[in-house]
């Protein structure tokens, strides 16, 4: 598809409480999940690392506005042979002079070199497809013990862990394919990709690419800019001529930009007791607007709150 964090872990308990055990709030009273993630105190926020983000900078919009694109890397044990090449490839600065080239309706848009003649740097791994999986004995036993399992329509449970979207199943664990999640494209099986060609998810998860793919990172800023551009007419949603793609002025790490420009972003928690009510909150919507609680959410419909740091 070039043209292209629990041996048992689980979930949040996503049940509303039943009425024996506490009365209804007023409608009026009930926060909405974004209101109960803003009302977070300062303890339950993470900071990113600006050594784990990478930094997107397209060329200006016609009205001449920047547009920045900013991504936040998986941690270990993910796809770190991946994530070692996405981070030489950016030391080099192999990406400037790049484009988007693919943007497909409801699925992704992609971005690299569309020659596919520009020569990579030296020293590039070549990853092995067992890579796609972690082994759940990374993660701590207090994790797996606080948590319930969730059942999940593509494998045994899918679960908000240490900040990101996670599948598990008979002792393996793995990311999945959300809204704005980045990954590898790749050609053929074994290739797995190198890395030089990645894309963000700008449409309906497509989980049947999870375990088929390397997932690298997130779009935490800016998927606006990857997410509005013209769709692709030909094959695969890739751009038939120069003129339509997208120029990429330069991908860097975050650390390599001067001080006075490097972002700053926080997370909250996912094993925090307010990221447990933000959870609930998006499984059963009680604030006023709703009618009747879903009684359940995807793992996709769990989005990890994220923030500006200041």
């Amino acid at each position: 598809m070039k043209h292209s964090l629990l041996a048992a872990a689980a979930a949040l308990t996503l049940t509303a409480p039943s009425a024996a055990q506490q009365a209804p709030a007023p409608a009026a009273e009930i926060p909405s999940p974004g209101e109960i993630a803003a009302a977070a105190p300062a303890k339950d926020w993470i900071a990113i690392p600006a050594s784990d983000l990478l930094v997107m900078d397209l060329a200006p919009d016609v009205k001449g506005k920047p547009r920045r694109v900013v991504i936040q890397l998986m941690p270990a044990p993910f796809s770190q042979g991946w994530i070692g090449n996405i981070r030489k490839l950016a030391a080099a600065h192999w990406w400037d002079g790049t484009s988007v080239n693919r943007v497909q309706d409801n699925y992704v848009a992609q971005w690299g070199d569309a020659t596919e003649k520009k020569a990579l740097p030296d020293g590039l791994a070549v990853v092995p497809e067992s890579n796609y999986l972690a082994s759940g004995r990374a993660f701590p036993i207090k994790v797996v013990l606080r948590r319930q399992n969730r059942k999940d329509a593509y494998t045994g449970a899918a679960v908000p862990l240490l900040g990101w979207p996670i599948a598990l199943d008979k002792g393996s664990a793995w990311p999945v394919h959300c809204y704005g999640m980045v990954g590898v494209g790749r050609n053929m099986s074994p290739d797995t990709g190198s890395g030089a060609e990645l894309y963000t998810v700008i449409g309906h998860a497509p989980r049947h690419l999870d375990r088929n793919i390397a997932l690298v990172g997130r779009v935490i800023s800016g998927i606006e800019y990857l997410s509005s551009l013209p769709r692709g007419t030909g094959a695969l949603g890739f751009y038939e001529t120069e003129a339509e793609r997208v120029p990429i002025a330069s991908i860097r790490i975050a650390t390599d930009l001067p001080s006075a420009d490097q972002p700053k972003f926080e997370y909250l928690s996912t094993e925090s007791d307010s990221f447990a009510k933000y959870a609930d909150a998006r499984a059963n919507r009680r604030d006023p607007f709703f009618i009747k609680p879903a009684g359940g959410a995807d793992i996709c419909n769990i989005p990890v709150p994220v923030r500006a740091a200041k």
